[in-house]
């Protein structure tokens, strides 16, 4: 029997934490809510466990004083999605306030080089729509920082919100946050070694 108009079966986030209250998820899975689909996320590799855990320290020290640094930790982004991005740097009045999860961050950062396309693309676009002002990709296949600035929406983005600013910025050269530029990075600190 054939379906029309068959589509997937989209979920709020109260929906997702059910499930995983419920014990529907294998444990151990790492998993996201992107628009409504639960995504399995890739395991992590050595490069992207290793920049996770020199970074948390050196986010902690340039931020801790103002701000949660959140490591893989949920953000509520609307009904349909529950991202998990690998730093969310949140100020403490947001983080105190949320219902859930914190639904704003200061700076939102990623780090990629599996999954680069889809958050290139999909991760940019729900942060854009949500309105997170800051969105770093540190792209280890390329060994490149893109800092992505002032979300909205794009006419002709596949997914129709995106960032209007985008600076590629590669090793030697630095990165500041916008709502901290006092705070400077080396943009070979944050991307360190990949082990190739």
């Amino acid at each position: 029997m054939a379906l029309v108009n068959a589509k997937p079966r989209s979920f709020t986030v109260e929906e997702y934490a059910l499930m995983g209250e419920a014990g529907v998820f294998h444990p151990g899975e790492r998993l996201e809510l992107i628009e409504g689909e639960v995504i399995l996320m890739s395991p992590q590799n050595v490069p992207h466990a290793s920049r996770i855990a020199k970074l948390n320290t050196r986010f902690v020290l340039a931020f801790g004083q103002t701000h949660e640094v959140r490591v893989q930790l949920p953000l509520t982004l609307g009904e349909k999605s529950e991202p998990e991005p690998d730093f969310a740097i949140v100020s403490f009045e947001d983080a105190e306030r949320a219902r859930r999860h914190p639904s704003r961050a200061d700076l939102v950062v990623e780090i990629a080089e599996s999954s680069l396309s889809f958050d290139r693309a999909e991760k940019a676009s729900l942060y854009a729509r949500a309105g997170i002002e800051e969105y770093w990709l540190l792209n280890l296949v390329h060994q490149r920082l893109e800092v992505r600035t002032h979300p909205g929406t794009d006419l002709e983005a596949i997914f129709g919100w995106s960032y209007r600013g985008l600076t590629i910025l590669a090793p030697g050269q630095e990165a500041a946050p916008g709502f901290q530029s006092e705070t400077r990075f080396s943009v070979s600190e944050l991307l360190g070694e990949t082990h190739r």
